[in-house]
Formats: structure tokens, C-alpha cells, sequence
């Protein structure tokens, strides 16, 4: 296994509350996670690390670094409800999940894990969605359950608990923006916890006592794609939730789906434009069986990122160089490398520094822009 996903199949006690810590803490996401993993070795030496990078990325006070006696009441709470932290490469860490560079570090599951390890479709669309979209989100839902693959979807108004509700007998799988302890929206609580005694699962990288904010679904969606062979696509206006999956998805190497509407109809202007750009139409569930089941056995074709070495610290010259070329527009990070005329690994040294001192916004498609 690369380092991409190093093993943590067997976690001590000790590297989970690390692992948590370490992610918890301010300014810490998950490729931040990652970049320090991969320079420092262990989470517990980049926990040490933290506040001497913050304060060379321009921070005026250190970050808030999660104490150990936080990380062990969040671990205690999280058992006494049922959830499990899990790392990639423990089993019931979903394995498509894990490849992504952007995979949660630990990942709260409740249920039953063992239906994470299996083909996982996913199933998303209109809150506000017709009736001929929910007959047909419960239709696709109950077929590919019953040839033997998990719906995963968002547990939210519309598309999302139909395609729920129509697979709770082969198993489905509710991805949360919030805490296990916050369901979104919560008239959905009972809907949660039937999927779960039905044998299957929920998920959630969010922290218990974790309300779900807006900015917390585009994180929840990448979380629904990436758990996927592929994502179909019900309902979907424009600008609409899931069509940031969609987007998600293709960047990640998934099957994009998309059911035909009427061109009158608003909410399926979203899905109509995705069959122009590409998407698969999709009018039944033997069109999404047919296009995954060659891919099935192979990992998501993805991009390697660069995991060169950080660089020990780089000087000053180079660190204002980079920072001058950086804005509130953002800037591909392969642009910015050639612009600064320095390595990669000096590069990447900055944008830590500058993301652990709050001051770095990280987008999609590599992009990077200043606070």
C-alpha cells in the first residue's frame, strides 16, 4: 500500500486519539492530514509540529491543537452511541472512499460495516421533487438493491429518502453533513434509525454536536460519490446540490448518471444538461449495472497526486515570492509551481504553512486561493 493510503488496518488507542486529535484541530483538513502524515511520519510528531508551521504561515497566535482528554470523551461518546471511528484500511472503511487524496482521516460509521465493503451505487436528487421523480428514485433503488448493490444517499427531503426508504430491505447507506447525533433534516431521525436496524449504515467525518451548516453538504456530497461505483442522478435543477455531486463524482473518477426530464419541467434542466455533457442517460437500472460491473474490480482511475517531501523550511525569498502570487482569486496549483519558479516541495511547504495559519482556502481541481 502506497502513501496514499498507508496501512492502518489494527490502529492502536494511542494513534487513534493522535489521528483525532490531529484532525480536529484548527486548520487541520483532510489533505492537510495527509501532507502531514506523509512529511512527519506520525500523526503524534506532527501534532508537535503544528504550532511552529502556523507561526511561520504568518499566524499571530497558534491554532487550538484538540487535547487528548477531548479526543477520549469524543471516543467515549461515539461508542456509547453505536458509531466507530474508522481509518482507511480498517474494515468497514469503505475501500473506494480510501483511495481519494481527500479521504476523511477517520470516518464515523454506525450500523453495520460490513455493507460498506460491498458495490455501493448512489442515489441522489430534488428535495422538491416530482412524483414521477420519486416513483422512479424508489424503482432504480429497489432494483439495484435486489442485484445485490447498496444505495447510498444523503438521507434528505425528496430523491434522497426515496431511494432510502425503496432499498432499506437490500440495505442503503445515509452519508450526514452533521454528527451522528444531528440528522439533517430531523424529521429524517426515524427514517435513520430504521435504514440502521434494517442492516445498513450511516457515515458522517463530522464530529457528535456537529449541526450541519451549508458549507458541510458540497463536503457531505464528495463523501456520497466517493463511497460509489457511480452516482445517478434523479431530479436535479440548476445550481443545485446534486449536480455539485455529479460534478464531485466525475472528478473522482465515477460514473455519472443521469435520468431524462421534460425540457418544461425546471427540475430536470440540471439532469438533461449532465446526458449533454456526457452523463449516461439512464432510464433503468440495468443501464448503471451494465456500465459498473466491467469497473467492479479495479480501483477509480485517478490522477496520482505528488507526494514529494515537504521542504524543511523554506526561505524567505521563496515564502514572499509564493505568497505575492497568490489572491482571492484561485490559482491551479501546478500554475502556481511554474509561476514561483521553485520546487513543488517548497510550494507545498508554503500552502501548508499558509492553511495551518488560516489564511489558505483549498478548492476543487487543485485549485488554492488566500482567505
Amino acid at each position: 500500500m502506497d502513501s496514499k493510503t498507508p496501512s492502518t488496518t489494527d490502529l492502536t488507542d494511542a494513534e487513534r486519539i493522535d489521528r483525532l486529535r490531529l484532525i480536529r484541530s484548527d486548520n487541520v483538513g483532510p489533505r492537510t492530514f495527509r501532507s502531514l502524515i506523509n512529511h512527519f511520519g506520525s500523526a503524534r510528531t506532527a501534532l508537535s509540529r503544528l504550532p511552529d508551521l502556523a507561526r511561520r504561515g504568518g499566524a499571530a497566535r497558534p491554532g487550538r491543537i484538540y487535547s487528548e482528554e477531548d479526543a477520549r470523551a469524543e471516543l467515549a461518546a461515539s461508542e456509547r452511541l453505536g458509531v466507530h471511528l474508522l481509518a482507511p484500511g480498517e474494515d468497514g472503511y469503505p475501500p473506494r472512499l480510501s483511495e481519494l487524496d481527500d479521504a476523511p482521516p477517520l470516518l464515523g460509521v454506525r450500523g453495520v460495516r460490513d455493507v460498506l465493503m460491498r458495490p455501493i451505487i448512489a442515489v441522489v436528487g430534488s428535495r422538491n421533487a416530482s412524483g414521477a421523480g420519486l416513483k422512479f428514485a424508489g424503482s432504480i433503488a429497489r432494483d439495484l438493491g435486489e442485484a445485490g448493490f447498496m444505495v447510498a444517499s444523503g438521507l434528505a427531503r425528496g430523491i434522497d429518502a426515496a431511494a432510502h426508504r425503496a432499498s432499506l430491505a437490500s440495505g442503503t447507506i445515509a452519508v450526514l453533513a452533521g454528527g451522528h447525533d444531528r440528522v439533517y433534516p430531523p424529521e429524517h431521525e426515524d427514517l435513520l434509525a430504521e435504514l440502521i436496524d434494517a442492516g445498513g449504515a450511516a457515515i458522517s467525518e463530522m464530529p457528535l454536536g456537529h449541526a450541519p451548516r451549508a458549507r458541510d453538504f458540497p463536503r457531505r456530497n464528495r463523501l456520497i460519490s466517493g463511497v460509489a461505483l457511480g452516482v445517478v442522478v434523479v431530479e436535479a435543477a440548476h445550481r443545485s446540490g446534486s449536480l455539485i455531486t455529479a460534478r464531485i463524482a466525475a472528478e473522482q473518477g465515477r460514473e455519472v448518471f443521469a435520468v431524462p426530464g421534460s425540457p418544461l419541467d425546471p427540475r430536470a434542466a440540471g439532469t438533461n444538461d449532465l446526458i449533454k455533457q456526457g452523463a449516461t442517460l439512464t432510464t433503468e437500472a440495468s443501464d448503471v449495472i451494465n456500465a459498473v460491473e466491467p469497473i467492479m474490480g479495479r480501483p477509480p482511475s485517478l490522477r496520482e497526486p505528488d507526494d514529494e517531501p515537504l521542504a524543511s523550511e523554506p526561505d524567505a525569498g521563496d515564502r514572499a515570492r509564493i505568497i505575492d502570487l497568490l489572491g482571492p482569486t484561485p490559482v491551479l496549483l501546478d500554475d502556481l509551481i511554474r509561476m514561483a519558479g521553485a520546487s513543488p516541495a517548497i510550494v507545498r511547504t508554503v500552502l501548508l504553512e499558509l492553511e495551518l495559519a488560516g489564511r489558505l482556502e483549498r478548492h476543487g481541481g487543485g485549485l488554492v486561493s488566500l482567505v
